[in-house]
């Protein structure tokens, strides 16, 4: 099932897709899918949004062995966390900014994990009860200021620097063995397997909610495979993740204000 967040009208809904038809729900997700206003509604009509409104990203660093292998870092010991704020989030087809502060904005395809329920203490064998789905990020990183800082939170937080979508894919069966990918201008530049990362999905629910609360429509960026690499203003970026779909963004230079 593909759960979407559109608007219309000046209007903003939550939705369950099927091909291009869109069945409207009565609230969000959250408080179930069946609870639908009988109202259908055409995907080209529409105006797709982020699929869900976290109130944080908590993200993974050196989750992928080749990634880290890339950087000369060695494996973490445990999940590397760190955080995006929830504004950085946009949805499919909204522009990324390039930052003027910065001079080397990368691209990251990663998978998103979205939580589906308040969960604190969860077991990992336990992780699916709270899981709603997953979705494509893309962890827009100012790679020039993560090495100046020596730390993660001016260069990951910029607004726009975390695209979110294109929709919620809730029937993935294994969320460790998916194919991720990352498309520059049509050209692709990633490609890597969520079988190789350091820490599964299960492990990282379970560790994370042993930190914080999870709150529905949380997000867990899983962490990036080898390939990252710069964008510059004008670039067309493409996240692919199997049996999800492709998120696409532009990116364009920032205006003074």
């Amino acid at each position: 099932m593909r759960i979407v967040r559109f608007q219309r009208a000046g209007r903003t809904s939550y939705g369950i897709l099927e091909g291009e038809k869109i069945s409207v729900l009565g609230g969000t997700p959250y408080d179930g899918l069946e609870n639908t206003t009988g109202e259908v509604m055409s995907l080209p009509e529409v105006t797709l949004l982020a699929p869900c409104e976290p109130t944080k990203i908590v993200a993974l660093g050196l989750n992928y062995r080749d990634h880290a292998a890339e950087f000369g870092h060695p494996l973490p010991e445990e999940p590397l966390l760190f955080m995006k704020p929830s504004t950085a989030v946009i949805g499919p087809d909204e522009d990324i900014v390039y930052p003027a502060m910065s001079r080397r904005v990368d691209y990251e395809a990663e998978l998103a994990v979205v939580m589906g329920r308040t969960c604190r203490f969860v077991k990992a064998e336990d992780f699916r009860d709270y899981v709603l789905g997953y979705t494509c990020i893309n962890d827009v990183t100012a790679r020039d200021l993560q090495k100046k800082d020596g730390q993660f939170t001016r260069s990951k937080s910029f607004d726009t620097f975390a695209p979110l979508g294109p929709w919620i894919e809730t029937a993935i069966p294994d969320p460790d063995n998916l194919t991720v990918e990352a498309y520059l201008n049509g050209e692709r530049r990633q490609h890597g397997n969520t079988r190789d990362m350091v820490f599964g999905v299960a492990t990282l629910v379970s560790f994370i909610s042993r930190i914080m609360t999870l709150q529905p429509g949380d997000v867990i960026a899983t962490g990036t495979p080898a390939g990252i690499g710069p964008m510059a203003p004008g670039d067309v970026v493409e996240i692919r993740v199997e049996g999800i779909g492709t998120l696409l963004n532009r990116l364009v230079t920032e205006r003074a204000p």
